[in-house]
């Protein structure tokens, strides 16, 4: 099997503005309790970006115009958009332009909370994410369901009445709203609920988030690279259908992202590449 291939410098992007990372450190801070519950302790700080996208992008002779910090799932956004701020105000991540902050629409003070996160950053609040991938409740991650619906049990936001209330909010508020769910609830939910609020702008997460359509990247005994090189065709069958409808909003926009959840080890062989 060939090694991958490498694109030509021609063929990169003069420019580039990064949508969606994370900063984390969640042994020391105590907003990230949730996510420490399930991840343990993980620290990805600005420096480390520096060093993992910044210097390798100018290396490139890419120009890095920017980048918008996304929510990983904090107990209070608010805290996290602190904590971030504090961050910028020091110099340790000046390239940080724009926010995408947690926010619990279902809640009756879900605009309170809103209200909470443009007093924490004024300048740089764009939009808000709660991550709805769910197919039932979570099963360790063998199914749709994110392992961020504990905090609700499994309930599917897309359906409640309640997230549509939040939304309208939300749609008040001149604020965007990142979506990440499972391709069949694009289908089934999302593409008549977000039809309906035409003026509030859309993002779709990780290209509607179709799931390891190639399989696990690495045999189950460990052995070596998962050779498979024929997508799911039922997989991608309701992703299509599902961005298919939301293409049809005017409102809806979609990040080119998270290659790794939909190919893992999209890099490893030109056969993952190409898919």
């Amino acid at each position: 099997m060939s090694p991958p291939s490498i694109p030509s410098k021609s063929s990169y992007p003069k420019e580039i503005i990064d949508p969606h990372h994370h900063f984390l450190d969640s042994a020391n801070n105590p907003f990230q309790s949730f996510f420490r519950s399930q991840a343990g302790d993980v620290t990805y700080l600005p420096e480390h970006y520096v060093a993992d996208v910044i210097r390798p992008l100018a290396d490139l002779g890419i120009h890095f115009r920017g980048s918008v910090h996304v929510e990983a799932m904090p107990d209070d956004g608010a805290d996290e958009l602190d904590w971030v701020e504090g961050m910028i105000e020091t110099g340790r991540c000046s390239y940080v332009k724009g926010f995408v902050a947690s926010c619990d629409l279902t809640l009756e003070t879900a605009e309170e909370e809103m209200e909470r996160l443009r007093r924490a950053s004024p300048a740089r609040l764009r939009g808000v994410r709660w991550i709805l991938n769910c197919v039932g409740k979570y099963r360790g991650g063998t199914t749709a369901t994110h392992v961020g619906t504990l905090r609700h049990d499994g309930v599917d936001y897309l359906r409640e009445p309640d997230f549509e209330r939040g939304l309208a909010s939300l749609e008040k508020q001149n604020l965007s709203f990142d979506l990440q769910c499972a391709p069949i609830q694009l289908v089934q939910s999302a593409a008549a609920l977000f039809a309906k609020y035409p003026n509030l702008k859309v993002c779709i997460d990780h290209m509607g988030t179709p799931r390891a359509i190639l399989g696990n990247d690495l045999l189950d005994d460990g052995s070596g690279i998962n050779p498979n090189d024929i997508p799911d065709e039922d997989e991608l069958k309701v992703w299509r259908e599902g961005m298919t409808a939301m293409a049809a909003l005017p409102n809806a926009y979609v990040k080119l992202s998270m290659l790794g959840y939909a190919v893992p080890g999209w890099m490893r062989t030109p056969e993952r590449q190409s898919v």
